[in-house]
């Protein structure tokens, strides 16, 4: 169906068929209308006596006592009701004759008696009285019996009733049902029906109704979910900062689930080697370096967008004991100016420097946060070589290396991402009394903290699939992924100082 609103057309015509049904029989059509019910049309048998005593004799009184066999006789009550919602004027009948406004015609039947009774209001007795020019006489041959109704006013809601005495005057069989004939004007003479159950329209706009929602239901299921305006078909490989990699594999994911044509490929090494490879590569709007902090001055090329505010932490070995260190103590661990924990409140055991090695995105934000600048230079060494020796220092290349390096080497310090390290089940540490979070992070009082970028080589095509997943994770749904994981999104860029500047 393309784009067409099926939808909406559906629910115009829900909304405007039941609005014309009502206008239509209450305001054009039934604002005036004359209803009749036949009440009662039975044989005339011994029972008549006993459901309206003395009314055969009321209704002829020349009727002899000796009358013949009642089988072609029949008594006949009908209602004669305003069933309209406005009232009927005597003007508003539409009869040639000055008195009589309508016709209670009676087929194969003649008119022995009758009589008005039941008035919904005693003031309709002076239009219903002999002088009214009501009238029985007989049409076609005197094969149809007709009661001559004059032009009675009647309110709404007001009625009245015709009682008649009836003699068959041909054929056999059942009689045809009486019929009221007249006009009304703005109207129409209507045969009602006794109003117990559910009314035949209300049952058709039901179903009506029924038919609409299920057509709408129908539409909603069938057709595919609109494309969000932030999807891109294509495949993106994301490297880069292995610190930042769970946010990023976890933004992907939530992506592709409501992206079905885009397709995710992985390789996170570290921040530098996402940059050389990003470099390296040139122009290509599928791939993205992911950087903790930013980028050098060896990578002219690259343009950069700042992603969050990620908070780091710094953790120790699990059966150390320390809680709290201040940034002056870390300053001083780091320089090799304290080599034992008993210097800072922990137990006689010396200390482990578990380091990034050079290039990392999370030793840059380290450094640059609570460091001051560069440490002094170490060679590389080997976390693994030193596990069973009584080294004092290594370093690692990711993330998930650092973990594993603090838990089991004892007397060790490390760092990381916040979130990343609460999930490993790290020893998280206080610094200065405050301990890590967003916002300690946000308001200053916590000092562990930078920016995540994202690194393209040039300027991104519109519509490609850098760009799509860039505006997913900056302006869309992915900025909430950002917050699950503890970060807070970037809306317009970072500060001179490097800093967030977020929505909060």
């Amino acid at each position: 169906m393309g784009d067409f609103p099926i939808d909406t057309v559906l629910a115009v015509i829900g909304l405007v068929v039941p609005v014309g049904a009502f206008l239509w029989e209450f305001v054009f059509v039934g604002r005036r209308r004359l209803g009749y019910r036949v009440q009662m049309d039975t044989p005339v048998t011994g029972e008549i006596e006993s459901v309206f005593p003395g009314a055969l004799a009321r209704l002829h009184p020349d009727l002899p006592a000796n009358t013949p066999d009642l089988r072609d006789y029949s008594v006949v009550l009908v209602r004669i009701e305003n069933s309209g919602s406005t009232a009927i004027g005597v003007a508003d009948y539409l009869a040639p004759t000055a008195r009589i406004g309508l016709h209670l015609r009676f087929p194969r039947r003649r008119v022995v008696g009758m009589a008005v009774t039941e008035l919904s209001d005693p003031d309709l007795a002076e239009s219903l009285g002999p002088a009214s020019g009501i009238a029985v006489r007989e049409d076609t041959d005197g094969r149809i019996g007709v009661i001559d109704l004059p032009k009675v006013p009647l309110a709404r809601g007001d009625h009245y009733k015709i009682l008649a005495i009836l003699q068959r005057s041909g054929g056999s069989g059942e009689y045809p049902a009486p019929v009221l004939l007249g006009r009304i004007r703005g109207g129409r003479v209507v045969e009602t029906r006794s109003r117990t159950g559910v009314p035949r329209v209300m049952v058709v706009l039901t179903g009506f109704l029924v038919a609409v929602i299920v057509a709408q239901f129908a539409v909603a299921v069938l057709r595919p979910d609109p494309t969000p305006l932030d999807c891109a078909t294509g495949k993106l490989t994301l490297i880069g900062s292995s610190a930042f990699e769970p946010v990023i594999r976890d933004a992907a994911a939530q992506y592709e689930k409501r992206c079905t044509g885009a397709e995710f490929a992985f390789d996170f090494a570290g921040t530098e080697r996402g940059l050389d490879r990003l470099a390296e590569a040139g122009p290509d709007a599928g791939l993205l370096a992911i950087s903790d902090g930013e980028k050098g001055p060896g990578y002219p090329a690259l343009r950069p967008r700042p992603l969050a505010l990620a908070v780091f932490a710094m953790f120790v070995h699990p059966e150390l004991g320390v809680a709290d260190l201040t940034v002056e103590q870390v300053r001083d661990l780091y320089a090799g100016r304290i080599t034992n924990w008993r210097e800072v409140g922990g137990p006689d055991l010396p200390v482990v420097l578990i380091d990034r090695t050079p290039g990392s995105g999370t030793r840059v934000i380290f450094e640059d946060a609570l460091f001051g600048g560069e440490q002094p230079a170490r060679p590389h060494r080997s976390c693994t070589a030193i596990k069973d020796t009584e080294g004092t220092f290594c370093d690692v290349p990711v993330t998930r290396e650092m973990h594993k390096a603090v838990r089991e080497i004892p007397g060790a310090i490390g760092y990381g991402e916040l979130a990343e390290s609460n999930r490993a089940g790290m020893r998280v540490i206080a610094l200065d009394g405050v301990a890590p979070g967003r916002e300690a992070a946000l308001d200053g009082s916590y000092p562990f903290h930078g920016v995540e970028y994202a690194y393209s080589h040039g300027d991104l095509p519109v519509g490609s699939p850098a760009a799509g997943f860039l505006h997913y994770l900056t302006a869309g749904l992915g900025a909430e992924v950002l917050r699950a994981h503890g970060n807070e999104p970037c809306v317009s860029g970072s500060d001179a100082r490097g800093h967030c500047a977020s929505g909060s």
